[in-house]
């Protein structure tokens, strides 16, 4: 396993190394990301309790990792058969406050404060994907002792730890991310819905829970155990993290890990979305996990665990008063215009409803109050013209607010319009507007076609280009800014005025091969098409391909129906030339060149042709009706005879040609190391060029090893690893093995006689 220290920009400022950046631990959760080829990206984040510390009543032995860096432990294996693999200590490599919620109705205590901390680090997994499971694993101690629902939890700190499973190796998986911290104050007796999901990049199914938060550390070490040694499971800062399995927090009565908060309802986690939601009851700071657990075609790849606390604070709540309306004038300014109807529905959309315990609505009418305390209003007004009101949330309450309505009363507005076209011939739609006014004039026309076109003319003509059963919308608008819509449908299957077909070719060369590319307008699939190529040929395709296999002159004749009856045909006589082509054919000899043998001649075999050119791949070409061509390399080529016709139409035929690589190695039965200069060593002989892992090994007949090199053209002198007196006569065993130019192994073994 290898370990890469990432080298990141921080984004913000650290204090100095001397001094430590959090207090308390709150919070925090850890993912991998597989990078391939057995590397992974590990994200630790770390959330603590940033206030001053005598304020979060700290403990100095909790003071958290400085930029030294975080003790991180990476075991490998399952239950007793653990196996430490990796000791790293990684640095802090992001560090940001994370922001209070905006609620509505909450004013957040003035000492609140929640540090977000990033380590991250890369590891490599040996032998990756690996049967094993590895388990990076962080420690540190301690959680704020004034968390309400779990034993002791000043004395205890806690364990963020992930698994990368044989399952997700196998995969070269990501784990889940969550995408944001839960709020870090929610109101007591209020509704909390809260979007704790994660992401997964690669769309597996995540299924969510409460789990147990874990234990990490403790006090040895620290000021109420100065003999203890904080480095130990047991310390303030164990280096490294002790291994899985690890211990859980104890929940006080009535708290459990899978309801940590009281509430009514009980604050809940939905499996399928990882929505939190509840009204927590109780005010306090309250301690509890969330995993997700990731699985694809049934089969668990990762889980993930977030361990944080909420704090449950007494609230002082605000309401707005808004209503529906139809323009703004400044914050609490809400107007709302009618147009011929004199009841107008006044709908409320105060915020936040469950802070709202009463409504009023006031309006002067013909100098009396009229007076509703409902949260929505009908009201009718004696007719057209300006009128004024106040809508008040909780009047009376510190919880309140405000609204003036101006309410608009004009007269009604009416749209209408007519249209006019030719059912079975293409051309313009007239459209004439009919729309009515009791006001002054109208100022505005949108018109929609039912297929992307618009326009704002009063009275357009508009040329569809595709046919359809189109919705067609008018839109006006008056000088009162009354505004209505009328929708009419319009069939339209008309045919094209003329038939425009444009080939890709009027002359080519047999099999010659021709698209029809129909440029009509309007038509499409629904309608009726028929092609007549002339050579017994047809199609009912709107731009349909046709090959024209036989040489000649061809007429091609189009036919259209549209859906409602509508028909026009065409005929092109003479349209289309089909010249005769050659045949390319050719043999070769050798037909197994090699590099012994690496000149090839080759036969023109080709038919009905006037000339040829033989193209050699990056090697050259030839006019020849049959040339010879000495390959340069050994390898494949492909080969490609170009047969040409008297009028020009040409074939191609292409082959593959093989240059076969050969090596030859071949051992001599015997040698005579007595110095005479005559076949004093054992070495082989042949052409090598090309070969690899070659291996020449000589053993004595007990299957001792006498003599060995990776070098062909070595040779064994007949003593002990070439040192020494030369072995006494004998017949002694040679082993040979490579691997080809091609990637084949070749093997072999004989014997080698030893005459001094």
């Amino acid at each position: 396993m290898k370990y890469f220290q990432l080298s990141i920009t921080l984004f913000f400022c650290l204090i100095a190394s001397t001094q430590v950046w959090s207090k308390h631990i709150i919070g925090g959760d850890m993912q991998y990301t597989c990078m391939g080829n057995g590397v992974y990206r590990v994200t630790l984040k770390i959330y603590r309790d940033c206030r001053p510390q005598e304020q979060a009543a700290s403990l100095d032995g909790a003071s958290n990792d400085p930029q030294g860096g975080a003790f991180i432990a990476i075991y490998r294996g399952r239950g007793v058969n653990l196996q430490i693999v990796e000791r790293l200590t990684v640095p802090l490599v992001g560090q940001q406050f994370v922001s209070a919620p905006d609620y509505p109705c909450l004013i957040p205590p003035d000492n609140l404060c929640v540090e977000e901390g990033t380590y991250e680090f890369d590891f490599e997994i040996d032998n990756w994907p690996s049967t094993d499971p590895y388990h990076i694993v962080y420690q540190r101690c301690c959680r704020n002792n004034t968390i309400t629902n779990i034993v002791d939890p000043g004395d205890v700190g806690a364990t963020y730890e992930i698994s990368i499973s044989p399952e997700s190796q196998a995969l070269c998986n990501n784990s889940p991310v969550f995408k944001g911290f839960p709020p870090t104050v929610v109101c007591v007796d209020a509704d909390i819905s809260f979007d704790h999901s994660a992401i997964d990049e690669e769309g597996d199914s995540l299924v969510y829970s409460f789990c147990h938060p874990l234990i990490g550390g403790g006090l040895a070490g620290g000021p109420d155990d100065i003999t203890g040694n904080p480095f130990s499971c047991n310390g303030v800062r164990p280096g490294p993290p002790c291994p899985p399995p690890f211990d859980r927090v104890t929940f006080k009565s009535p708290y459990t890990y899978d309801a940590p908060m009281a509430g009514s309802p009980v604050v809940s986690l939905d499996a399928e979305t990882g929505l939190i939601s509840g009204s927590p009851m109780v005010i306090g700071q309250f301690v509890m996990a969330v995993c997700v657990q990731e699985y694809r075609d049934g089969v668990l790849l990762s889980e993930i665990k977030r361990d944080f606390q909420f704090n449950v604070a007494d609230c002082d709540p605000t309401v707005f008063a808004q209503v529906k309306s139809d323009a703004r004038v400044g914050e609490k300014s809400f107007v709302i215009n009618s147009c011929g109807n004199n009841t107008v529905l006044f709908e409320n959309e105060s915020q936040l409803e469950q802070f709202i315990s009463t409504y009023r609505w006031d309006f002067m009418i013909n100098g009396s109050l009229q007076q509703f305390n409902t949260r929505d209003a009908e009201v009718t007004f004696p007719g057209v013209g300006e009128y004024r009101g106040v809508m008040m949330v909780n009047p009376g309450l510190d919880c309140g607010d405000t609204a003036d309505v101006f309410v608009n009363l004009y007269p009604s507005i009416n749209a209408d319009f007519s249209f006019d076209y030719d059912t079975c011939t293409a051309g313009f739609t007239t459209f004439t507007d009919l729309s009515e006014t009791g006001g002054d004039r109208l100022t505005d026309w949108k018109w929609s076609f039912g297929e992307g076109g618009t326009s704002e003319m009063a009275n357009p003509r508009y040329r569809y280009p595709i046919p359809g059963d189109h919705q067609v919308t008018l839109t006006v608008r008056d000088n009162n800014e009354c505004v209505d819509s009328i929708t009419y449908p319009i069939a339209y299957f008309p045919v094209p005025e003329i038939i425009v077909v444009e080939p890709t070719s009027f002359v080519g060369c047999s099999p010659g091969v021709v698209t029809f590319q129909n440029l009509s307008s309007p038509i499409d699939s629904t309608y009726t098409i028929d092609w007549d190529f002339g050579d017994g040929g047809s199609s009912g395709r709107v731009s349909p391909t046709h090959t024209f296999e036989t040489p000649g002159r061809f007429s091609v004749a189009v036919d259209i129906t549209s859906p409602i009856g509508c028909n026009i045909s065409e005929s092109f006589d003479s349209w289309i030339e089909i010249k005769p082509s050659p045949t390319s054919e050719f043999t070769f000899s050798p037909e197994e060149p090699s590099s012994f043998r690496p000149t090839v001649e080759f036969f023109n075999q080709s038919f009905n042709f006037v000339g040829q050119e033989w193209i050699f791949g990056m090697e050259g070409r030839s006019l020849e009706v049959d040339p010879v061509h000495t390959f340069s390399d050994t390898g494949r080529y492909e080969v490609a005879l170009v047969a040409i016709h008297e009028n020009g139409c040409r074939d191609t035929s292409v082959q593959v040609i093989d240059i076969l690589p050969l090596v030859t190695y071949h051992m001599p039965n015997a040698f005579t190391p007595n110095g005479d200069g005559q076949n004093d060593v054992f070495r082989g002989k042949g052409f090598t060029d090309g070969i690899r892992d070659f291996q020449l090994t000589i053993w004595d007949r007990w299957g001792g090893l006498l003599f060995e090199t990776d070098n062909p053209e070595e040779a064994w002198t007949g003593a002990r690893n070439n040192t020494g007196e030369v072995l006494p006569n004998g017949v002694y065993v040679y082993q040979v093995k490579y691997v080809d130019p091609r990637g084949e192994p070749v093997a072999y073994r004989g014997f080698a006689t030893l005459i001094k």
